[in-house]
């Protein structure tokens, strides 16, 4: 995938869906900065920027996503292989439904995803570094580069949506001491039924991952 690296950006996801718009770059794109000024995370959440931690968007053509993966089910994709990346390179990393990447108890990263015409572009923010204010980051000293050298190989793998699926649903598990929130409202996952499409059966309602 071809990347390019900024020094600061007020945001990746910005600048490359605004790409996106004015021109026909070629596909795929990967955008990856130092500092971002302006990210954007759940529920448009601020993603606090420090010099040292990964800060990427990429973008995909959708003739290029796997033939049995919904839009829908997008970010939990791309989430869990980045989940898989960290494991494979020795982290205890997990994914929280539906996009949030955590170490025990607490949140060191996210992906969201948007469609522009006909490509899907997903935004990361992953702490690689301990801030001063004391956000959790990643539990082992990983260079950006191999991350994302690791991450890219998986993705231009193009494993199906099923394949994916299988493993995550088995680390569903870990999500059961969490929440999420749904139309503004926190609700436990504890009594969350995943579904094979990536969505929750919580209390009757089906849960659709919106971000």
């Amino acid at each position: 995938m071809k990347t390019l690296y900024f020094e600061t950006l007020p945001s990746t996801q910005l600048y490359l869906k605004e790409l996106l718009k004015s021109t026909k770059p070629s596909l795929p794109l990967a955008i990856v900065c130092e500092i971002q000024m302006q990210g954007v995370g759940s529920r448009n959440n601020s993603w606090v920027s420090q010099k040292g931690n990964l800060f990427l968007s990429f973008a995909l053509p959708l003739s290029n996503l796997p033939q049995d993966l919904k839009l829908e089910s997008a970010s939990i994709y791309f989430s869990y292989l980045l989940k898989e990346t960290l494991e494979d390179l020795g982290s205890k990393v997990f994914l929280k439904w539906p996009n949030d990447l955590y170490l025990n108890e607490e949140k060191i990263g996210g992906m969201i995803t948007n469609i522009v015409n006909d490509v899907i572009v997903c935004g990361v923010g992953l702490n690689l570094i301990k801030s001063s204010d004391g956000f959790a980051c990643l539990d082992l000293e990983l260079d950006k580069n191999i991350i994302l050298k690791s991450y890219f190989n998986k993705i231009e793998k193009k494993l199906s949506w099923k394949q994916v699926f299988s493993k995550y649903k088995i680390n569903f598990c870990t999500n059961q001491n969490f929440f999420t929130h749904v139309k503004g409202i926190k609700v436990s996952l504890n009594e969350a039924v995943l579904q094979n499409d990536g969505s929750l059966n919580i209390n009757g309602e089906r849960i659709y991952s919106l971000r």
